[in-house]
């Protein structure tokens, strides 16, 4: 996987490590987070996700190595590296008995931002979180998720380029949960934001991150789409799913002939009993697009009565638990 330029990150990192005391809470850590995208950070507590999120906010100094958030040293550039970066890594703490709009005009004060401009800003980010209709209640009348949002409006009022949120689903009702990754999602796609979004939940980092890097025993041992992770931890294979309308066991045995005479099928897994999907098995893994074209073709020329073909790619949950075993077994003394 070929590196973005440097100018086109938002998070660089190399070689990056931090250790207390005998302990590696993070070991030489190689990240690229380009911008405008949404990068998950996944791994069990004590993986070193929340370590590195101090370190990018410069809430603690590393051990080894170096890093850049949008374009600037941190620690060297400290303030102006975080200048452009909003972040919540615990609960949002707010002013109960103000209203969340007088809390977001505190912080456009602390940031430099006063009058019609900071009004502008308030509303924009009122909107966008969908708390413009509570806007003016005080904070203690709200419920947790509300909260959350609000604390995403808090860290959105000076108009970063990157967001940094440490599990920010924590104790929020699973209809919070929803609103939340949704508004995260449109933040990506509508102000072209580069989110890190740290959780040790899989379904939600699948769900919002363009990018993913895996965490284990403090070492990143995995970045890249799902679909370059799967190639990465997969075992060699590529699988389609295929739907065919046949019936009866001469036209199975017909189609199962038939589907592995075509160059780089390796196995085919005929339909279990009141099914008729079938999976194709294919090495290596790049020729899979051009199987799939060889299906479409010969199933209609040899009249198999194609119903359905597509990639089954593994789920999000099958490559974290390779990706941890593979790396617990690379450090297992020989």
């Amino acid at each position: 996987m070929t590196s973005p330029p440097p100018n086109e990150l938002a998070v660089q990192t190399i070689g990056l490590g931090k250790r207390f005391r005998a302990r590696a809470a993070l070991d030489g850590v190689d990240l690229d987070v380009p911008r405008g995208v949404a990068f998950g950070f996944l791994g069990a507590n004590g993986a070193g996700k929340t370590t590195l999120i101090r370190l990018l906010l410069g809430l603690a100094e590393p051990t080894t190595g170096s890093m850049r958030v949008l374009g600037h040293d941190v620690p060297r550039e400290r303030a102006t590296a975080l200048s452009r970066v909003g972040a919540i890594i615990e609960e949002p703490r707010f002013h109960r008995h103000m209203t969340g709009r007088q809390n977001l005009r505190y912080t456009a004060r602390l940031n430099g931002l006063r009058g019609a401009e900071a009004e502008d800003a308030i509303d924009e980010v009122l909107e966008q979180v969908g708390l413009s209709d509570r806007a003016d209640d005080e904070v203690q009348t709200y419920s947790r998720g509300m909260r959350q949002r609000l604390g995403i409006a808090d860290a959105l009022v000076k108009s970063p380029d990157l967001l940094i949120l440490d599990e920010p689903t924590t104790a929020i009702d699973p209809l919070g949960v929803v609103e939340i990754l949704d508004l995260l999602r449109r933040l990506v796609h509508e102000r072209g934001l580069a989110i890190l979004l740290s959780s040790h939940l899989l379904s939600q980092v699948q769900s919002v991150c363009d990018r993913i890097g895996i965490f284990a025993a403090g070492r990143l041992v995995g970045q890249g789409t799902l679909d370059e992770l799967a190639e990465k931890f997969g075992d060699g294979n590529a699988t389609i799913e295929v739907g065919l309308d046949v019936d009866g066991p001469k036209e199975i045995e017909r189609a199962k002939g038939v589907l592995l005479a075509i160059d780089g099928v390796r196995k085919v897994v005929p339909p279990a009993e009141g099914s008729d999907t079938w999976q194709v098995i294919v090495r290596p893994p790049e020729v899979e697009a051009k199987v799939r074209q060889q299906i479409l073709a010969i199933a209609g020329a040899q009249g198999l009565g194609l119903t359905a073909l597509r990639p089954i790619v593994p789920s999000l949950d099958e490559i974290y638990r390779i990706a941890v075993k593979r790396s617990e077994i690379v450090r297992r003394p020989a």
